[in-house]
């Protein structure tokens, strides 16, 4: 009986092992195109998203060219979010280690996600998620990093990001908060929004919460010390 046993687990665990390899093979393909298709034309919905309507946030979004933003917005986003953006290829491992540091002396919690793993996560995953969701966040970092443009990357952000309960992208944000179209943000406006991305439904920018209150000034500073910055330049212009 043990002999006739042995046999029928081996062959289970070869045609669970193919199932396994087709799926990895096919999600692979699919993966591929997606951020080929991505790099041309918008998604034309994220999971972030669907879950925003699905739990009653609804789904507030205007996709709009990135010449048709001001530098101002591009700007903050780069100044709030990731500073190093011109420079690295994805990931920023000082910062990694920085905020590890910082997480294991306390209970508040740091992040170290670049504009480029924003990206990959608000477009092709989800939000939250353990090891498994970062593993894949590195995958698709890694793979818009090197089949999409930098100007590409930043356009997306401020695209699918979401700047308020229900409200992605820039556009979206500044014709609720301020009454105008992204391409008009002054540099103010630009940084208050920016001050929410950490945390869009906590820190708000209408009614103006302590945060973005604090955090906005900051930003300003920021944003006068990068501006001169000639890879910066190539962004914002």
């Amino acid at each position: 009986m043990q002999h006739t046993d042995k046999p029928k687990r081996r062959s289970l665990f070869l045609k669970v092992w193919r199932i396994f390899k087709k799926v990895v093979l096919y999600g692979f393909l699919f993966s591929i195109f997606y951020i080929l298709f991505c790099k041309w034309i918008n998604p034309p919905v994220t999971i972030t998203q669907l879950s925003s309507v699905l739990l009653g946030h609804g789904l507030h979004r205007d996709y709009v060219d990135i010449d048709e933003m001001n530098p101002n917005i591009k700007l903050a986003v780069m100044s709030a979010e990731d500073q190093l953006f011109p420079d690295h290829n994805g990931f920023d491992f000082k910062s990694i280690e920085k905020a590890m540091k910082h997480n294991q002396k306390n209970k508040s919690l740091r992040g170290a996600s670049t504009i480029s793993q924003q990206v990959a996560k608000n477009v092709f995953l989800w939000q939250h998620g353990g090891y498994f969701r970062k593993g894949l966040e590195v995958y698709f970092t890694f793979m818009i990093e090197h089949l999409w443009s930098k100007k590409r990357i930043l356009e997306m952000y401020l695209n699918v990001a979401e700047m308020g309960e229900g409200i992605f992208g820039a556009e979206a944000a500044a014709r609720k908060y301020f009454n105008k179209s992204a391409k008009n943000l002054s540099r103010t406006e630009a940084a208050m929004i920016a001050a929410c991305l950490p945390n869009p439904k906590g820190y708000t920018v209408k009614p103006l919460s302590k945060h973005v209150a604090s955090r906005y000034p900051w930003i300003l500073r920021q944003m006068g010390h990068l501006e001169g910055d000639p890879d910066i330049q190539k962004l914002i212009h």
